[in-house]
């Protein structure tokens, strides 16, 4: 698992409608370790859930990590803790960040993309182009303008800020014409709601551009291919060791009944902590990490969702 550390609930603040953020400083003598923008951390939360969260201050700020939260209509528990039992003074322990959302800093020109709470790593990737002097615009949706967070902070930045908000349009916002007209090198990247997700992609495909990038911060419900594997072998390369994978048992708990040592956290693929180099074998990704480029690859997969087209897969550990 990745290893903790004990972070202390600095400040709660109210940013919109459903939304706080959360500052947490470092528990006696933690060092937190620095970060790209991007990057995200793992909240262990004391009724035993561990859930992820975008770091949207400065990566120049020392010393703090600051995300947003949504109460989540839906919530199966973390955010509704968040909400309602979440304390100033409280200790968390947290991961060292990672990056599933890495911002491309020489590109000539970056379309940011932001879907409600969506806005958290974007507004840190935004920020960070804008202190580097790159050229970069934001498209910013919400329902409405009440439930969109960061609105005065971004107010106060010099760039080109578009907002979409549906009860002040009227429709759903249109992405293609959002997207549109842009030279085929700049770099997009969207973090938001699957739905929105689902149809920047397309646009992006459908525009023909190559340089599309998503995080997101659901799961997607991504049954098994039509050829997978319900048994097949796993080789680790390294040690030597053969095992089996059998109908309905995660490659995850079988390598760590192995002894494996894996980092992992979401169990539902979307952190990326858990991502394993492949040697060998043709996977059936379910994750939502990888591209479809890095899917196409197989050279990497996360463990804990994903499976296997082939009858044998190699990895190396």
């Amino acid at each position: 698992m990745n290893a903790a550390i004990t972070a202390r609930v600095h400040t709660l603040r109210y940013e919109a409608e459903g939304i706080i953020s959360v500052e947490l400083r470092p528990y006696g003598d933690t060092v937190f370790a620095p970060f790209d923008a991007g990057s995200h951390i793992d909240l262990h939360l004391p009724n035993g859930l561990v859930r992820s969260y975008s770091l949207l201050n400065s990566p120049s700020d020392q010393g703090r990590y600051v995300i947003g939260i949504l109460r989540d209509r839906n919530s199966r528990g973390g955010s509704e803790f968040v909400h309602g039992q979440l304390r100033v003074g409280m200790q968390l322990s947290i991961s060292r960040p990672r990056n599933n959302f890495a911002l491309d800093e020489s590109a000539r020109h970056s379309v940011l993309v932001a879907g409600g709470i969506g806005i958290t790593p974007i507004y840190c990737m935004f920020r960070q182009l804008l202190a580097l002097g790159k050229s970069a615009e934001l498209i910013y949706c919400a329902r409405s303008r009440q439930e969109a967070a960061l609105v005065e902070e971004l107010a106060g930045l010099d760039a080109r800020v578009v907002y979409h908000f549906n009860d002040e349009k009227g429709v759903p916002p249109n992405l293609a014409a959002y997207l549109a007209d842009q030279p085929v090198d700049t770099h997009f990247y969207c973090c938001g709601p699957t739905p929105m997700l689902d149809a920047f992609e397309s646009t992006c495909e459908s525009l023909g551009y190559p340089h599309a990038h998503i995080e997101r911060f659901a799961a997607a419900e991504l049954p098994p291919s039509t050829d997978a594997q319900s048994s097949y072998s796993v080789e680790l390369k390294k040690t030597g060791k053969t095992l089996s994978v059998g109908p309905g048992l995660s490659l995850l708990d079988v390598l760590l009944e192995a002894g494996c040592d894996i980092e992992y956290s979401c169990r539902e693929g979307v952190c990326g902590s858990c991502e394993t180099r492949v040697v060998e074998g043709d996977i059936d990704h379910r994750d939502g990490v990888l591209t479809k480029a890095e899917r196409a690859t197989n050279k990497s997969m996360m463990v804990c969702v994903s499976g296997c087209k082939s009858q044998r897969l190699v990895l190396d550990l």
